[in-house]
């Protein structure tokens, strides 16, 4: 009897002590690093004179020696395109530096020090050479450019360095909120990811200057590499392995051909568009590992366009984690992000584990989409690539409807949501102003949203605007989540199921 008893105290023991972790794990807060919780808030105090540059963000100073950025949108014959000359946002070709290259060398000073405000001339955190060179894609038409930084060593090798707290790299993209004028939403979606899934890039806000001039508020985000700190998770595997982890992205195609792949989904054409290895690098890939992730890919396609989907031991489930899949439909449903499944979608596979999605690019997310007004009275991730299927199995919808309860009490109910927004303009601060010192007239002369009532007038607008669209979205899905069991009815599916 006394066996049975301590048996039963023992039992006790461990169920209190993990009772005790997951609330100690609870108090220890978000396992995100969020800048505008975390880092040094506005400061009227700076001891400086007033005529310079002074701000309490982190500043990322640029030094091309006065040469030109490459990588600005050509038309056919060559001359530069505007953001107002291109309805389409269609360009043939980009700018390239005078002897031909894609990118130039510059010099890189981060300054960002948690005792003071921040000055040009202030001493570097970091110091490092870098390549640049203009990205993104419709972007590349905004006058508000956004750059890619690949820092560098003194031998001109990529060097990787951890920048504002985040873990060391030697990628990174400097997007420049412009066709946002909110100015927070990828920043703001990233973490909010970061919090829901296993991985999301990490951002911080910054003001950047490129020789000598002013650009205003920009988000640096890690790429979505294999990088330092196995940011997606991958193991790297052996030199002389056919078989690798990898990144692919659905998207345009990449301009290097080697790293373009034709898998089942354009055989069976659900997209048009392109799917292109990001990792590994072009440095590491060779004929053998193109093949395999090629093939690898469109044998888990075959599986999840096959009548044996959601069958054992064929379902799509035991090559995809679930879990990832319904968050990322979750989040782009809940932004009506639906630019995903055509641009800028990343799915990543360890070699030893499942397929798993990341995010990137919520710039035209909560109805902020230039071509057409996205109204949160819609479902519509279900109907792109993949999700095509997936929304046919019962088991991922009903984890979907049940994920969406659990995530409305914590990261998408309607008070987090706004207190992050607030909290998140209040953190920017003066920063804002400064910003639209040099990129206010955006609000008269860059309107793309249609019908033009969309456009707001001001910050104060668009900032109001993002939030009303998160309240209403919230409460459409609220009363509507539970119509998703409509596309995987067996009535609806009767061709696709046994």
């Amino acid at each position: 009897m006394k066996y049975k008893v301590l048996g039963l105290c023992l039992m006790a023991l461990m169920l209190l002590s993990a009772m005790a972790a997951f609330a100690l794990e609870q108090q220890a807060g978000p396992h995100r690093v969020h800048q505008h919780l975390t880092a040094r808030q506005p400061d009227a105090g700076c001891d400086c004179d007033g005529t310079a540059l002074c701000t309490h963000l982190p500043l990322v100073v640029i030094d091309t020696g006065g040469r030109k950025i490459p990588g600005e949108p050509l038309a056919e014959d060559g001359t530069l395109l505007s953001q107002n000359e291109n309805v389409d946002y269609e360009y043939t070709n980009v700018s390239l530096a005078e002897d031909g290259s894609k990118t130039i060398s510059c010099q890189v000073r981060v300054i960002d020090s948690e005792e003071s405000n921040h000055h040009v001339g202030d001493p570097a955190s970091l110091e490092t050479g870098a390549q640049i060179r203009i990205r993104g894609n419709t972007s590349r038409l905004f006058d508000k450019k956004g750059y890619l930084l690949r820092f560098t060593d003194q031998k001109g090798n990529y060097e990787s360095h951890e920048v504002m707290g985040m873990s060391p790299h030697y990628e990174w993209a400097l997007h420049g909120p412009y066709l946002d004028k909110s100015l927070i939403r990828n920043y703001m979606w990233y973490n909010i990811a970061g919090e829901m899934m296993d991985y999301a890039p990490n951002v911080r806000f910054c003001e950047v200057v490129i020789d000598g001039e002013y650009q205003g508020l920009y988000v640096m985000v890690e790429t979505i590499t294999n990088g330092d700190d196995c940011r997606l998770n991958m193991s790297v595997g052996d030199e002389w392995m056919d078989q690798v982890s990898y990144c692919i992205r659905l998207d345009r195609g990449s301009s290097n051909p080697d790293k373009n792949i034709n898998t089942f989904t354009q055989y069976a054409l659900r997209t048009h568009n392109v799917l292109d290895i990001v990792y590994p690098g072009a440095g590491a890939l060779t004929e053998e590992r193109v093949q395999f992730i090629e093939q690898d890919f469109s044998d888990f396609e075959k599986s999840l366009y096959s009548y044996d989907y959601n069958t054992e031991p064929y379902a799509w489930w035991n090559q995809a984690d679930m879990d990832s899949f319904v968050d990322y439909f979750l989040l782009h449903e809940f932004t009506c992000n639906y630019d995903v499944g055509a641009r800028s979608t990343y799915v990543y596979k360890d070699l030893r584990g499942k397929y798993k999605m990341v995010i990137w690019d919520f710039n035209a997310a909560c109805d902020n989409f230039h071509d057409s007004q996205m109204l949160p009275q819609r479902f519509q991730v279900e109907n792109i690539t993949w999700f095509y299927m997936l929304a046919k199995d019962e088991h991922f919808i009903e984890r979907t409807i049940q994920r969406y309860r659990e995530l409305r009490n914590s990261y998408l109910s309607e008070e987090y949501l706004e207190q992050y927004i607030d909290d998140v303009v209040a953190y920017l601060g003066p920063a804002v102003a400064r910003n639209f010192e040099v990129w206010g007239y955006s609000f008269d002369e860059y309107r793309p949203l249609d019908p033009d009532r969309r456009n707001p007038d001001d910050y104060e607008a668009a900032v109001a605007q993002l939030k009303e669209f998160c309240e209403e979205r919230g409460d459409w899905m609220d009363s509507h989540i539970e119509i998703l069991r409509q596309f995987c009815h067996p009535s609806k599916n009767k061709k696709f199921n046994h």
